[in-house]
């Protein structure tokens, strides 16, 4: 089916079953053309949640449709390639978790979003990459945990006088980025402005010229006067990106910055979705209970 057929045929099974379609940053441009909303994760689960849509499709990866389906259980959350999933979010699990809190008994743990319901169910609070710092900052104790990401973990804790003990998992994409390779596209273009990811290495990290979260991202270049930028995260976010800014350049920071996982949707799976409304993603009330606690934790935080 031609993709202009695709895509009218998309539209009316929205308006069918009172749906909308969310696509993370680092979705092909396609999917993210057809889609009501483009963000990060977590910002993403919130428009989920405040939406009067009884169907939501989320174009992303496992975690992220299950923190939808966390603050939105009495919608039907639908990830159309239920294989999507995000090695880092899979380096931690709850039996680790506990043996871990079991060898620091009392010590608050912070999770990033970026994880299952369950390994969140069994955190105290959770973060983003925008304000992990602040949550941490923000915790009643010397010392904390965090997992599953070591590259923000070690961010966060140079940013902090905390202890901060820091789970071994990492983003396989951000984590390819080397050092080395920031220096070479920074001489062959010196007029720009590197910004980076924290889930990249510190080493990389502490070569840029500005490090945020993917919504960070996004807005620095929106209020910045500069014209040229290299972008040191998923490649998927060079389209929003260029779209927002025609008037700016944009490099990556390396080919090897994209995620497979995130290419796995096409416009194909979002149709065959909203055909069949399936996969539907499901979260166990009580594992969702404990989980949203987190996340609340999180949101409360803000403003403090």
């Amino acid at each position: 089916m031609p993709t202009a057929e695709v895509a009218k045929r998309i539209k009316e099974l929205k308006e069918k079953h009172n749906a909308i379609i969310l696509a993370h940053n680092y979705q092909i441009e396609e999917v993210q053309d057809i889609a009501d909303y483009v963000g990060d994760s977590f910002g993403l689960s919130q428009i989920a949640a405040e939406t009067d849509a009884d169907v939501i499709v989320f174009c992303g990866v496992h975690f992220m449709a299950e923190s939808a389906k966390i603050l939105s259980p009495d919608k039907k959350v639908i990830l159309p390639v239920l294989d999507a999933g995000c090695p880092m979010a899979d380096m931690v699990d709850v039996e680790g978790l506990r043996e871990l809190k079991a060898k620091h008994p009392g010590v608050p743990v912070v999770t990033y979003v970026n994880s299952s319901a369950a390994v969140k169910a069994e955190s105290d609070v959770c973060c983003t990459s925008s304000n992990a710092v602040e949550v941490v900052n923000s915790i009643d104790s010397d010392t904390v945990i965090f997992t599953p990401d070591k590259n923000l973990g070690s961010y966060v804790a140079s940013k902090t006088n905390k202890n901060v003990i820091i789970w071994e998992g990492y983003c396989i994409t951000h984590h390819r980025v080397e050092p080395d390779e920031v220096r070479k596209v920074k001489e062959a273009h010196p007029d720009a402005l590197v910004l980076v990811h924290p889930e990249t290495r510190p080493e990389v990290v502490a070569l840029a010229d500005h490090v945020d979260s993917t919504a960070g991202i996004l807005r620095y270049v929106r209020e910045s006067n500069h014209k040229k930028f290299i972008i040191g995260t998923e490649m998927g976010i060079l389209h929003r990106l260029k779209k927002e800014n025609p008037d700016k350049e944009f490099y990556i920071l390396t080919p090897k910055l994209i995620c497979a996982n995130m290419k796995k949707t096409h416009l194909s799976h979002v149709l065959e979705a909203l055909e069949t409304l399936s996969p539907e993603i499901h979260v166990p009330e009580e594992i969702r209970i404990k989980a949203k606690r987190a996340l609340e934790r999180m949101l409360a935080i803000k403003g403090k």
